[in-house]
């Protein structure tokens, strides 16, 4: 499945809206858009991740590293409206916290 980003920049919260399934195929294009939203000028990056139905390892290594990334550039980052499957995978990896996702 193709992966779809559309970006909605605002200063208080660039929102990136993601669809599709990330895996290693794709996971470059997650992360040149996460990289490319930290560099504008706002408060916060969120990915909107109610479209997205999967997500493997290297995609979860793009959200780890946003996150670390969004706290070298002082902003918060955060990946919202998860699905069930997605949450659980990052919940049993243990970086839920590290990279602030919500259902």
């Amino acid at each position: 499945m193709e992966l779809t980003v559309t970006m909605k920049p605002a200063v208080e919260k660039y929102v990136i809206e993601i669809a599709g399934e990330i895996d290693i195929s794709n996971a470059d294009k997650l992360r040149e858009a996460i990289d490319m939203a930290l560099e504008q000028p706002c408060e916060a990056v969120a990915l909107d991740f109610s479209q997205v139905s999967y997500i493997d390892s290297t995609g979860i290594g793009v959200l780890v590293g946003a996150s670390h990334h969004a706290d070298d550039h002082e902003k918060a980052f955060s990946v919202e409206h998860a699905q069930p499957n997605v949450l659980r995978v990052v919940q049993l990896l243990g970086v839920d916290e590290e990279i602030n996702i919500t259902a």
